[in-house]
């Protein structure tokens, strides 16, 4: 399984300008990097894997911000939910329901939202038949309208079409 690459920010100046909470049961395999930097050099197969996995993390990230710059509140969680739940089905699990690991607050911090918006935009979601929500679990109803909603923004990235 495809994992995430973590730690990418301190290529540049050896100093990691973030954290990392991990908000489930995981694996995590630390790499130094100067090690992976002479691996790669060694096998050509592993340096082409680094680089696929560099490129992915700058296109999310990018992703990210032009989300965060460009989205009302329906737009941005919507684009949030289809994003993490084609993420753990591709990892094995459901591709309509899942379990937020995030509170609201949290959520909201990510999106740049206020938790009251979170709320509200969740509620309206429920009301609207999309997802139906129970605490932390979330069944997504309707993915073609979580998609129509992000597709009229222009922000849904192609995987998730």
């Amino acid at each position: 399984m495809a994992g995430e690459m973590i730690g990418l920010d301190g290529i540049v100046n050896d100093n990691h300008s973030c954290e990392a909470v991990a908000l489930e049961d995981g694996e995590v395999c630390v790499m130094p990097f100067h090690r992976v930097e002479e691996l790669s050099r060694k096998v050509r197969a592993l340096q082409r894997h680094v680089h696929k996995l560099m490129s992915r993390e700058i296109v999310r990230e990018h992703g990210v911000m032009l989300m965060l710059g460009s989205m009302r509140a329906e737009e941005r969680l919507a684009a949030f939910l289809l994003n993490l739940v084609h993420r753990l089905h591709a990892r094995g699990f459901s591709h309509s329901e899942l379990i937020l690991r995030m509170t609201r607050e949290e959520i909201g911090s990510y999106l740049g939202l206020k938790l009251e918006t979170v709320s509200r935009t969740f509620s309206r979601f429920v009301a609207d038949s999309i997802v139906a929500v129970q605490q932390r679990h979330i069944h997504i109803l309707n993915q073609e309208a979580l998609r129509h909603i992000v597709i009229q923004s222009g922000g849904l990235h192609p995987s998730l079409q």
